[in-house]
């Protein structure tokens, strides 16, 4: 076997990188090509839009599917999720979300501490749901625009608290002021141009602080009372007042018929002597013997003891069994 010496080999190596030395700008060429071509070709998802920059400048925006850009950092390409809720968190912080969300134990007074306008303090946990609605302004307009919802969630909620009474915002009015929010934030968002559109503010827990629950308690007991004496009062009326209205719109219709009853029978009655007066008009004599001996008709039989008098004689002439039975008896 034949050693080579040292020389021989150093240049044999010499040799063969020239040889290879041919093929590098090839190499390079190809590899350029390869290169370009990966980052000439870009995707955009379904929920997503594609902004292109060319030289850091905004050029157009590109729908869901494949695309063609130009490579090596000339063409830059952001997808931003358009149809993505986002959700802010403001006195809580969901630390898992399931059927049984698991939220964390730290205290966020400093942004859900408010005072009421009645100068009470409430701790007003609330969310703001969000998406990107407009893609350019989301990434150039504002510098961080999730800071801008927080910050001007923020501001509107004190504002709106500071409207309302405690009562107002413990109770009653928690929909009317998550409604309100929702429109003043999207009012500022758009004047700054943020891109963002806010989908729902809505107050999750309004509670007052630790230091003052027992009073709040006592004053929720106190009115909890109060609503139970005017249901109960309520009650007592709906049941005596209908009832006292029935008994007196039935006396009401009673009178009414009573009424009807006599004016009828007083124009039949004064039909009735209209129709005799014409009558006796017409035959005064004849009138007047009917009208006699209808009413004698009507008399006669009512009266116990009857006699007759003869206006030629000087004595009363007894007319015996007249009205009387055999044997004396009526």
């Amino acid at each position: 076997m034949e050693v080579k010496k040292p020389e021989d080999i150093i240049f044999a190596g010499k040799k063969q990188l020239d040889d290879m030395g041919k093929f590098i700008p090839f190499i390079i060429v190809i590899l350029l090509v390869i290169i370009g071509l990966a980052q000439t070709v870009y995707s955009v998802g379904p929920d997503e839009v594609g902004v292109v920059q060319r030289f850091g400048k905004y050029v157009a925006n590109t729908a869901p599917g494949l695309h063609m850009k130009l490579p090596f950092g000339i063409d830059r390409v952001t997808r931003v999720k358009i149809t993505a809720i986002e959700t802010e968190e403001f006195g809580i912080r969901t630390l898992k979300a399931g059927v049984r969300t698991t939220y964390s134990a730290r205290s966020y007074l400093q942004e859900s501490l408010m005072l009421t306008g009645d100068l009470n303090i409430l701790d007003v946990q609330w969310i703001v749901q969000y998406r990107r609605a407009d893609p350019v302004k989301y990434l150039f307009a504002t510098r961080d625009p999730g800071k801008n919802v927080r910050d001007v969630s923020e501001v509107v909620m004190r504002r709106l608290a500071g409207n309302y009474s405690v009562d107002e915002v413990l109770k009653e009015s928690r929909d009317e002021i998550g409604a309100r929010a929702q429109v003043e934030m999207q009012k500022i968002l758009d004047k700054y141009e943020t891109g963002i559109k806010v989908i729902t503010v809505k107050l999750q827990n309004v509670n007052p602080p630790d230091e003052v629950k027992p009073a709040f308690n006592e004053v929720n007991e106190a009115e909890q009372e109060k609503e139970r004496f005017i249901n109960q009062a309520w009650e007592a009326y709906n049941k005596v007042v209908p009832r006292a209205r029935g008994e007196a719109e039935r006396t009401i219709r009673e009178a009414e018929g009573y009424a009807l009853d006599k004016v009828n029978r007083a124009k039949g009655d004064t039909e009735r002597f209209l129709a005799v007066l014409e009558e006796y008009k017409k035959a005064p004599d004849i009138t007047k013997k009917r009208i006699y001996l209808e009413t004698m008709s009507e008399v006669i039989p009512t009266a116990k003891q009857k006699y007759i008098i003869d206006s030629k004689q000087s004595t009363i002439l007894p007319l015996l069994n007249i009205g009387q039975k055999e044997g004396g008896k009526k």
